[in-house]
């Protein structure tokens, strides 16, 4: 039997505002069952940006959305960040940046040089990730802040030209909600439809042609285990058309595993952008799509998502996302050149490192629009720096 409970929208932001003044080691963690459905109002409709305000993007950086409502706390298990004082810091970097980082970025960049005055990191225009990865490949830049992961082609040519990927390691979680920096993605069906959560590998056998997690293709509501009306039904799958980012990490972080890169099936109706996605899902009611949580402006149902099996479901509430156990929470990167085996210069690597502090997440929280990461994430990041990761 499928059951919910449904909560009042003031209740709901009551609730999580609390959770997220409460200390790390008071917080309650999630059951398995039974799930939330929580109701709220459907969120502004966004536009694409005008020529102008993409011109202004480029040259400026994009106009900074209002602070999210909620922040969490920060991870008190992040290190603090400790200065050299064994060698000399110095040098001069050139960088670049998405649009949607520069002021985070900027304030990252004037905090180290508190620690090292002989060091100059500068980003200077065009804003744009996709431009920084090209002049990264050319060599002219030494790093670039990108705001999601790195194009297939990106890492294609930096690999043709170098003989290895790019180092890209993760520097801060996404925004919740907000247009245009990141948003996090989630699922979504009709708000009619009684599905309580899905997996991963039920969407990798319901979405891709390769099926890398395994299973064979699901095409059908009853295949996820619905009965009744909706046993024999057909899954109308939506999609974003490629490339596009949301598309680039759902394909990576769902339909890719094991090394195994996933493709999308025939048959799902792809939208060139991802304005229309909710809509097109409220108003079919044996659809499921995805999206980010900023374009979410039709009544539709949130699925939480399991990504292993025995993981409890997991729904795109901003909670699951500060806690970075939701798993599509998006991240933020910082690319350089490394060569294999060999160390990062010395600033840049300090620099990374003051990041995935302490004092660099509160940065990330004292900017208050993207999510600071969590101990477990930046001691994994720290890892790709100092060339432990795998």
């Amino acid at each position: 039997m499928h059951r919910s409970i449904t909560l009042a929208a003031t209740a709901l932001a009551a609730a999580a505002s609390l959770a997220m003044l409460a200390p790390a080691h008071a917080q309650a963690q999630p059951s398995a069952t039974p799930m939330l459905m929580w109701v709220t109002p459907t969120t502004p409709t966004n536009t694409p940006q005008t020529e102008a305000q993409a011109k202004a993007g480029v040259e400026h950086g994009r106009d900074l959305p209002a602070p999210e409502v909620l922040q969490p706390t920060l991870d008190t298990q992040l290190p603090p960040y400790q200065p050299r004082r064994d060698i000399k810091i110095s040098g001069t970097f050139k960088g670049a940046a998405s649009d949607v980082l520069v002021v985070l970025a900027q304030k990252w960049m004037e905090k180290f040089k508190a620690y090292y005055p002989d060091v100059n990191l500068s980003i200077s225009p065009p804003y744009a990730g996709s431009l920084g990865a090209i002049e990264l490949i050319k060599g002219d830049l030494d790093f670039v802040f990108v705001s999601r992961e790195l194009k297939p082609d990106d890492i294609s040519k930096f690999k043709a030209k170098f003989g290895y990927d790019p180092l890209s390691v993760p520097i801060s979680g996404g925004s919740y909600r907000h247009f245009g920096a990141l948003d996090t993605v989630a699922f979504f069906v009709n708000k009619d439809n009684p599905i309580e959560q899905i997996t991963f590998q039920q969407l990798d056998q319901m979405y891709s042609s390769t099926h890398a997690r395994g299973g064979a293709a699901i095409t059908k509501w009853g295949d996820l285990g619905l009965t009744g009306e909706w046993a024999d039904k057909p899954i109308n799958l939506y999609g974003i058309r490629p490339w596009n980012g949301f598309e680039e990490f759902v394909r990576q972080r769902v339909l890719s595993a094991d090394g195994k890169r996933g493709e999308w099936r025939d048959g799902i109706k792809f939208e060139k952008l991802v304005f229309p996605m909710a809509k097109d899902v409220a108003t079919d009611r044996y659809a499921i799509g995805y999206s980010g949580m900023a374009y979410m402006d039709a009544p539709v149902k949130l699925v939480p998502l399991v990504e292993k099996a025995g993981d409890t479901p997991q729904a795109p509430t901003y909670e699951n996302v500060a806690l970075a156990t939701y798993p599509l929470s998006r991240l933020t990167y910082f690319n350089t050149n490394k060569t294999p085996g060999k160390p990062l210069p010395p600033a840049l690597e300090e620099f990374l490192k003051f990041v995935l502090s302490r004092e660099g997440q509160q940065v990330v929280l004292d900017h208050a629009r993207y999510v600071p990461l969590r101990a477990s994430q930046a001691s994994t990041a720290r890892a790709l720096v100092e060339g432990r990761a795998n």
